[in-house]
């Protein structure tokens, strides 16, 4: 099958909303590259740029990607092939108002560091030390049920998810709101930590290989409410809310229907099993919802699709 371009050029977006409108219309099944610029838009090429404030448009998503098929209550899944580096310069930096440490009168903002990655392409500089590249991608999501969320803010639908097992070999479910799922993604990283604590990774231009394939709801073991994640050896619920506590409940009641659901359990004991298998884990604490994911390894869960 050949493998279609997709652009920021030809459109990206700053919100999602129930009524996107595609840039372009694929089948399931379609093998896509998509290019998306860095989430600053380029605004910062060197370390004397600055952002004084966290600008009203920020992490362009390349899209949005009509599915055709993907109906309400189906699943759009997202194999992530390849993330590629597109620039040979990052960026990491403060802004004011924005990050884990913002209140802390040590804490700088702005500033920028560049990061410029290195010849072989296999880390990127942050001045005397080398850091390995393993892009993420940052902002990924479908449109949303009824509202609308900047692509700032991660939420049910996806979003600003800042997750890193969002890379190469994973593949992300998400459930789909509205007709044609209408995909997007961008926000690309070089390199991030679990927490994005300074509120950015590197940010870089990527291009991004994936195949989508619409999933029959009526199909799956359960009815997937929130993004959930496949790595080779665990399956792992995504949740964002507003606080660490309840991002944290949801994505552990996600683990427990999961559970219940391959074990014929009711949900006490899947709750219980829940305590010895599963494993809260940190995507970012610094987005206007905060997202956390629970890691169940694949010997205590098959697929549920």
């Amino acid at each position: 099958m050949t493998r279609e371009a997709i652009s920021h050029e030809t459109g990206a977006i700053y919100e999602f909303t129930p009524n996107l409108e595609s840039i372009a219309t694929v089948e399931s099944g379609a093998q896509l590259t998509i290019e998306a610029r860095d989430s600053l838009d380029g605004a910062i090429q060197d370390d004397s740029d600055v952002i004084d404030s966290i600008p009203e448009e920020v992490n362009a998503a390349t899209g949005p990607i009509e599915v055709e098929g993907a109906t309400p209550g189906d699943v759009l899944a997202v194999e992530i092939e390849a993330v590629r580096l597109d620039e040979p310069l990052g960026r990491v930096i403060t802004i004011d108002g924005f990050g884990l440490l913002d209140e802390y009168d040590d804490i700088e903002a702005p500033r920028t560091q560049t990061t410029p990655v290195t010849d072989d392409g296999d880390a990127i500089e942050f001045d005397d030390l080398e850091v390995p590249v393993d892009p993420v991608i940052g902002t990924i999501g479908v449109a949303p049920e009824s509202e609308s969320y900047t692509t700032l803010v991660p939420h049910d639908h996806g979003g600003n998810l800042d997750t890193t097992d969002v890379t190469a070999g994973n593949t992300i479910y998400f459930p789909v709101f509205q007709e044609g799922a209408m995909l997007a993604m961008g926000d690309c990283k070089a390199a991030m930590a679990d927490g994005e604590m300074c509120g950015t990774g590197a940010e870089i231009a990527t291009e991004i290989d994936v195949t989508v394939d619409v999933i029959d709801g009526g199909a799956a073991d359960i009815d997937l409410e929130r993004p959930l994640v496949e790595t080779p050896d665990a399956w792992k619920p995504l949740a964002s809310a507003e606080t660490l506590e309840e991002a944290c409940k949801l994505a552990n009641r996600d683990a427990i229907d999961l559970l219940a659901a391959e074990h014929e359990f009711d949900d006490t004991d899947a709750y219980l099993l829940s305590s010895l298998v599963g494993g809260l884990e940190i995507s970012q604490v610094v987005d206007p919802l905060v997202t956390v994911r629970n890691a169940v390894p694949k010997e205590y869960l098959s697929s549920p699709f």
